[in-house]
């Protein structure tokens, strides 16, 4: 073994939690400041190093700009529509009150999907408020299966950005991790959202803020209908997993299969998807074509810093394999024989609890498995296993650097330790879940 490129590799980890923790530098920059010196520190010549940076960026954002910027415009249309809160009261009212913390943890599912874990909370938030109210309850008995709901779609589902950038990285099929999100989320939402809602609303009592005490919002009548939404929705998921499923069933030379391959890419699906969304906004929701215009800038806002993160992400994982810092500690891991699975999770895992943001921890563990993957090849199927149990690792115990506990203790009115007994073990569960199903169903890959 190379000692002085083991060296560089520790030396390159710790300066990135380093620059990110105690500096509190922008993850962009600290990326590509770690993805400069650790280039340095192997050797290559500098012109070599500016090029594997250009190279690993560039490669990365032709597919990851694309998509996440597609994603979050939909979003945005979907959320301004009025379509989000139609999914919420639609699905409250099917399920009925009794049932209604599993009504709660399937529309966080699913309005994950195209909006951001905090837009979406806030939305959803006056929601809780008015269950709580007329019913006495904690508002954790609400809270906590919406949440469940929502982080998991936010890391195990595409179109969202952390699993995005992760299949970029890792070269996973988008359509398996799809697939693999929704069977380890599942069972990942019932035990962290109304199994767990249920215990911790009986052991702490949250009211409702007075703030907050409102009349219910009436419904807008002209808000799309629970089926359009729902279909614009599930249409590039659906779409995706088609053309990933589809050469199973179908001759190679099919014009069927090239025709299912085109609409399931996710530049096309993602734009069939946007495109329906701003018909429907427009005929269903009197939206005006300008509205619609800065609906769409407005929703690329946010989505800028996620690329950006992920574009420094693919420059640091080009960096670690051409300067031959990838492979080494590749070889350390297959030598030791350590499941590519839990070390994908672990590595996500130590990241997200000691710098806090989820995106951050996905994408560092993705550079840094990547260049196993290269010594180790994956099956399509592994590799999108590979991305949820990395996906899995980075949802572990939120806590008081990341951004999402307070939003979640802010808009919740609890304590911190309320939040800690609350939130935090709730994403530990979501995380802790995801590994055991992720380790399950590669029993049968």
């Amino acid at each position: 073994m190379d000692m002085s490129l083991f060296f560089v590799a520790g030396a390159g980890i710790a300066l990135l939690l380093f620059l990110v923790i105690t500096l509190r530098v922008p993850a962009f920059l600290a990326l590509l400041i770690t993805s400069l010196l650790v280039g340095l520190g192997s050797g290559l010549e500098p012109e070599h190093v500016l090029n594997s940076i250009k190279n690993g960026m560039g490669g990365t954002l032709g597919f990851v700009a694309i998509v996440v910027g597609l994603g979050a415009i939909l979003g945005q249309i979907l959320e301004s529509s009025g379509g989000i809160e139609r999914i919420a009261g639609s699905l409250v009212r099917s399920f009925g009150p009794e049932k209604v913390q599993w009504s709660l943890g399937i529309t966080g599912f699913i309005v994950a999907i195209p909006v951001f874990f905090d837009v979406a909370f806030i939305i959803l938030a006056p929601l809780l408020y008015g269950l709580a109210n007329r019913s006495g309850r904690s508002l954790l008995y609400y809270a906590i299966p919406l949440l469940a709901g929502l982080a998991i779609t936010h890391s195990f589902i595409p179109p969202t950005p952390g699993p995005i950038a992760v299949a970029e990285l890792i070269n996973a099929d988008l359509g398996w991790v799809i697939l693999f999100g929704a069977l380890t989320g599942i069972p990942a939402m019932i035990i962290a959202g109304p199994l767990f809602g249920k215990f911790i609303a009986k052991r702490i009592f949250i009211a409702v803020q007075d703030a907050h005490n409102t009349q219910d919002k009436p419904s807008d009548v002209s808000s799309p209908s629970f089926a359009w939404v729902a279909s614009i929705i599930l249409l590039p998921l659906l779409l995706i997993m088609l053309a990933t499923t589809a050469p199973f069933v179908l001759p190679q030379d099919s014009h069927l299969l090239a025709t299912l391959k085109f609409l399931g890419h996710p530049f096309v699906a993602l734009t069939i998807a946007t495109i329906l969304a701003m018909l429907i906004a427009h005929t269903k929701c009197d939206l005006s074509r300008h509205s619609l215009l800065n609906i769409a800038n407005k929703g690329l806002e946010p989505a800028g810093v996620v690329i950006l993160i992920t574009g420094a992400g693919g420059a640091f994982k080009q960096v670690l394999i051409d300067s031959g810092v990838g492979q080494m500690l590749a070889s350390v891991f297959i030598e030791a024989q350590f499941s590519v699975l839990i070390l994908g999770f672990l590595i996500a895992a130590i990241t997200r609890i000691a710098q806090g943001s989820a995106t951050v921890a996905m994408i560092t563990g993705a550079g840094l498995i990547a260049p196993v993957l290269e010594l180790q090849p994956l099956s399509a199927a592994m590799l999108g296993l590979l991305v949820i149990a990395i996906s899995s690792g980075a949802t572990i115990l939120s806590h008081v650097n990341d951004s999402g506990f307070w939003l979640v203790s802010r808009y919740l009115g609890m304590s911190e330790k309320d939040t800690l007994k609350s939130w935090t073990v709730m994403t530990t569960l979501i995380s802790l879940t995801g590994l055991a199903s992720c380790l399950l169903i590669s029993l049968f890959l």
